[in-house]
């Protein structure tokens, strides 16, 4: 697994949310987050910069480049 897919999965069971509540809230579907967490698709840019203002952390920490 990729460590895009390891830290969103991370991350929303940090919340303790559904994948349909954070496809919800980041206005994607359940199946896009699904993917996104199994490593089979990548997120656009755009999707990058709403999940990590979503969950308040960096682009570099979503993508495995710096570990906060």
């Amino acid at each position: 697994m990729n460590q895009f897919a390891e830290r969103l999965k991370y991350l929303r069971k940090e919340k303790d949310l559904k994948q349909e509540e954070l496809a919800n809230a980041l206005n994607v579907s359940k199946g896009i987050i699904s993917l996104w967490e199994n490593g089979l698709r990548e997120p656009t840019m755009s999707n990058l910069v709403t999940i990590a203002s979503y969950f308040h952390v960096s682009i570099d920490y979503l993508v495995g480049l710096n570990d906060y």
